[in-house]
């Protein structure tokens, strides 16, 4: 296994469908694994929940590659485990 996500239906865990824990191991980064486990999760929630609005609480040294993917940023940064978070809508 090189990565994984965990998604929800709408109300599971924000008022949105999200996309959460998400990881790549380290030696499969820079090779667009990241990039496609995104846009899988965001296939299966539009396949499987039929939801078009996606949340996701972002690490902000993710922001840019979140952004690259559809997701706009909303509201203001916040800490997360003691990590600085962005919450981010793909519409």
């Amino acid at each position: 296994m090189i990565g994984y996500s965990r998604i929800f239906k709408a109300g599971d865990y924000f008022k949105e469908a999200s996309i959460g824990r998400v990881l790549v191991k380290k030696q499969a980064r820079n090779n667009r694994n990241g990039s496609l486990l995104m846009e899988l999760s965001i296939k299966a929630i539009k396949d499987y929940f039929k939801e078009k609005t996606i949340k996701i609480s972002a690490q902000i040294y993710l922001k840019k590659f979140y952004n690259e993917l559809g997701f706009d940023p909303i509201g203001e940064e916040y800490l997360e485990d003691g990590i600085p978070h962005i919450a981010m809508l793909l519409n």
